[in-house]
């Protein structure tokens, strides 16, 4: 799950020409741009000029305003209009928009189009490499920010003339314990209609060229998009680094903290007693987001299939290791918790072990606050004489930032047919069927919550991780046995608790007994992963250490005769 939209950290010098006019015309440049561009126009307005307009935007920050408007075929040069009438977030429209000054910017987040394998043609954003992040994506195209007098009264247009097309952003290069590769997947390239590449950062032992003898386990650190394999440093943190606030878990200097706990991997890492093994981040960013949740999807593709028995392979094959699926763990939080989980109740035998901390819901009749199988909407509860909003987030308190009606109509402003790149995009992106248009189709309407419920059924059947295991338990359950082990705070920010303690009911009664673990962390929000000792703002940088005496373990207990359990112990 991937939420919180933070502001830039770096100054930007803003012109100062006041203009005013109700509606802003934004152009593309004249030259140096493809001759014909498909894709969203963005329109952002703020009162802050401190940071750039595009880096304020997000569902918590009510002081940043943003439009936009699907663009095709615009040529070098041509401009679109976005004024009242063009839905808002967080005003719905621009007529509501106060008289004042404000800073304006302009984003055109590029679209590709991609002739699918089954015939249908779609319009949307490649993954460039900065993670589906539509600020940064290489081949968009922005404004320099500017500052305006605004009267939604007054007649007129005010120009914002796009400039920079954002640049390639560099490949990661190999160091002495993290190596880069990438393959070409069949499946996906065939699916996708154009080549598709999953890419991996691999973390590789104290060592590892000097012991080509060794085979090792294989631990998955399942999440959102990573540029490079993160939180692991091999030289000390400089105590006089600037110091960088995290406002999420009121640090001051958050990033010294962030940096002496990638330098204390790497000590354990290299340290006599720690088991040498291989961990890897996988990028498998895609068209409709950051990751795939590493399962088969009718819109994404076969992401599942292609990781498990394209990627995981070529990974072993190259870095030496085991190839068993009783040598395999799965990891992660949010995201990474629901697909850490996902994939081990999906791809049983060939993982032994999957370690989901905050999952996404894997429960739907807790989708956060609704059951999609109950509930006919998805924003409100209703009653005869009023409605009640339904909640997006929350602190340990229980003082809402948003709505869930919010959130998702941010997400509808920065792309339509499931094309934002947000949070409620994805599910909807990976857990539904294709719809005619080869687009997803919706669970439920965007802008009134209603909710489809053939849409709903086809989400419980192949997607609710709580009903598979539940419905399929017969032949699961023995597969699952001590391989299934969650972990979440009772105060989860995103209610991810909710879904915990219905999967918790079931796993409590099943026979075969699962053999794993529930945990709650107590008034812990988002991202609680297991130990109570430790606050969110820690134990979220020590996954790679945090499993590893249960990895073994498991490992030691299912080994068939003759595994290797010693030629990576050096």
């Amino acid at each position: 799950m991937k939420r919180a939209l933070l502001c830039s950290s770096i100054a930007v010098g803003l012109a100062s020409a006041p203009l005013g006019a109700e509606t802003f015309r934004v152009s593309l440049p004249a030259a140096g741009i493809d001759a014909a561009n498909d894709g969203r126009m963005l329109l952002i307005i703020t009162p802050d000029g401190k940071t750039e307009p595009r880096f304020q935007v997000g569902a918590d920050n009510l002081d940043a305003q943003i439009f936009g408007v699907n663009i095709d075929g615009l040529k070098p040069g041509g401009s679109v209009p976005i004024g009242p009438g063009v839905l808002g977030y967080p005003a719905e429209d621009m007529a509501q928009l106060p008289k004042g000054d404000y800073f304006v910017q302009g984003v055109f987040h590029k679209y590709q189009t991609y002739r699918l394998g089954n015939g249908k043609v779609v319009k949307l954003p490649a993954a460039r490499g900065a993670g589906q992040n539509w600020r940064k994506e290489p081949g968009n195209i922005v404004s320099k920010p500017v500052k305006v007098s605004f009267d939604p009264a007054r007649a007129g247009e005010i120009a914002v003339p796009l400039e920079t097309v954002l640049p390639p952003i560099a490949e990661p290069k190999d160091s002495e314990f993290i190596r880069h590769f990438k393959i070409r997947s069949e499946r996906l390239s065939k699916f996708w209609g154009t080549d598709v590449f999953i890419r991996g950062h691999v973390l590789v032992p104290k060592d590892f060229d000097k012991h080509p003898e060794a085979k090792y386990p294989l631990a998955i650190f399942h999440g959102h998009f990573p540029d490079d394999f993160g939180g692991f440093r091999t030289t000390p943190p400089d105590p006089n680094a600037k110091c960088v606030p995290s406002a999420r878990f009121n640090e001051p200097c958050y990033n010294r903290i962030e940096d002496k706990e990638a330098y204390n991997l790497y000590q354990k890492w290299i340290s006599k007693d720690f088991p040498r093994m291989l961990i890897v981040e996988i990028d498998h960013s895609n068209p409709y987001y950051d990751d795939s949740y590493a399962v088969n999807s009718a819109n994404i593709g076969p992401y599942g299939d292609a990781i498990t028995y394209e990627f995981i392979p070529e990974l072993e094959k190259r870095y030496r290791g085991l190839g068993a699926g009783w040598a395999r763990f799965l990891y992660g939080g949010s995201t990474g918790g629901w697909e850490s989980l996902g994939v081990q109740v999906k791809y049983p035998d060939e993982y032994n072990g999957a370690f989901a901390a905050c999952p996404d819901p894997i429960d739907f009749r807790q989708n956060m606050v609704t059951n999609i199988y109950e509930d006919k909407n998805a924003y409100w509860r209703d009653g005869q004489f009023g409605r009640v909003a339904k909640p997006g987030k929350r602190n340990y308190l229980g003082h809402v930032a948003y709505t869930t009606e919010m959130e998702n109509r941010l997400e509808l402003v920065l792309g339509d047919k499931t094309r934002s790149g947000g949070q409620w995009d994805i599910w909807e992106a990976v857990y539904s069927p294709m719809g005619e248009d080869g687009y997803p189709q919706r669970i439920y309407d965007k802008r009134t919550g209603v909710i489809d419920r053939k849409v709903a059924d086809y989400w419980r059947e192949n997607y609710d991780l709580r009903y598979i295991m539940e419905r399929d338990w017969k032949t699961l359950g023995p597969k699952l046995a001590g391989k299934v082990h969650i972990y979440v705070g009772d105060m989860d920010n995103y209610y991810l608790n909710n879904a915990v303690y219905l999967t918790e009911d079931f796993l409590k009664k099943a026979k075969p007994a699962y053999q794993g673990e529930v945990t709650y962390g107590d008034r812990d929000e988002h991202c609680w992963n297991g130990d109570p000792n430790l606050p969110n703002a820690i134990g979220r940088l020590r996954y790679h250490t945090m499993y590893v005496d249960k990895m073994l373990k498991q490992m030691k207990d299912t080994a068939p005769p003759g595994a290797d359990l010693t030629s990576w112990r050096y």
